[in-house]
């Protein structure tokens, strides 16, 4: 490594995970071009002997794996914290158990964040299936993710900030992210707002890795037709059913996002913000055909790179009666 690397940590959590997956990712992270890195994993509890097995392998092949494994099981978030809570680099990256990192993602991460002197970065991605397949060359093309600069930016508070995978922060991210708040839904969207109240934010429009969609994706790197229908075949395709759905999404997704975003906010213009945004979408949930309160939509939710994504979820929002249309169909 050249002596003037400033040390990066990357954090990866594991559960019952993929042998074959796990590998390929461990792999590319240690092949990276940018090598002053130390890989924190943390296992939360898996009962398949076979990922804590690999976990070892690799802590001993590598001083640069550190692996702990956790007496209980903690879940995705607390997983994730915990790991924050034991990094002590200047520099921090997160990391999925399945992804493909290329060889210059750290490098050209942390080049970024330097250059524009933020507290955070993240950077596009391919995606690719199980057998590693591409399956789209631009996932921010693909799914409509925010181009967002600078500081104080609503789409920061509003959405979050890239895949977590994707994102590097500064140790002054992390210690205002810790401890979590029982409001924390997403890691990834906390750090995205906290550096959006700090140094602000940039992005790399060039894939520096391969994000993986297989059967044990939920809801991540899916289409909103493929969420809708398999909420569909798990809910019924009444005009009710989709308005569950609707309320569902705003719930666990819009209205959770501002409240765990406010819980940290030290921003009063900021915070008035999140105040405004959290009546809009609760009006939102009170309407079941139409809602006439469609500029406010362009307010607090609009941005760059969104064409596609204001579409649909105008029409979800504010046309619901007209949405349900298209949900039938799918």
């Amino acid at each position: 490594m050249e002596e003037n690397e400033e040390l990066v940590d990357i954090l990866l959590t594991t559960y019952n995970s993929n042998k074959k997956f796990l590998t390929k990712q461990i792999d590319s992270i240690l092949a990276q071009s940018y090598k002053n890195i130390r890989l924190l994993i943390s296992d939360d509890k898996s009962i398949n002997f076979r990922v804590l097995k690999t976990l070892e392998e690799y802590e001993k092949k590598d001083k640069r794996i550190i692996v702990y494994e956790q007496p209980k099981n903690l879940g995705y978030n607390k997983n994730f914290e915990f790991l924050l809570k034991q990094s002590k680099a200047d520099y921090i990256m997160f990391c999925d158990h399945d992804d493909i990192w290329h060889k210059d993602k750290v490098k050209k991460s942390l080049e970024k964040l330097k250059q524009e002197c933020v507290s955070l970065v993240y950077c596009n991605s391919t995606q690719i299936d199980e057998k590693d397949e591409l399956l789209k060359q631009n996932y921010f093309k693909y799914k409509n993710i925010p181009q967002i600069e600078g500081k104080n930016n609503h789409l920061a508070i509003s959405r979050y900030a890239g895949l977590g995978c994707s994102q590097i922060i500064t140790k002054e991210v992390k210690e205002n992210m810790l401890p979590f708040k029982k409001s924390v839904i997403a890691h990834d969207w906390l750090a995205g707002f906290i550096a959006n109240e700090l140094n602000g934010i940039s992005y790399i429009k060039e894939p520096l890795f391969d994000y993986r969609l297989h059967t044990n994706n939920v809801f991540g790197g899916r289409s909103l037709s493929q969420n809708l229908s398999r909420w569909k075949k798990q809910s019924g395709k009444s005009y009710e059913s989709f308005l569950e759905y609707r309320r569902f999404v705003i719930d666990s997704a819009y209205l959770s996002g501002a409240k765990m975003c406010l819980d940290y906010c030290k921003n009063d213009k900021n915070r008035e913000f999140i105040e405004k945004l959290t009546k809009y979408y609760k009006n939102l949930k009170t309407s079941k055909y139409i809602n006439f309160h469609l500029i406010k939509y362009f307010k607090f939710l609009s941005g760059k790179n969104l064409f596609k994504k204001m579409i649909k979820e105008i029409t979800i929002f504010h046309f619901p009666i007209i949405a349900y249309i298209g949900f039938k169909k799918i």
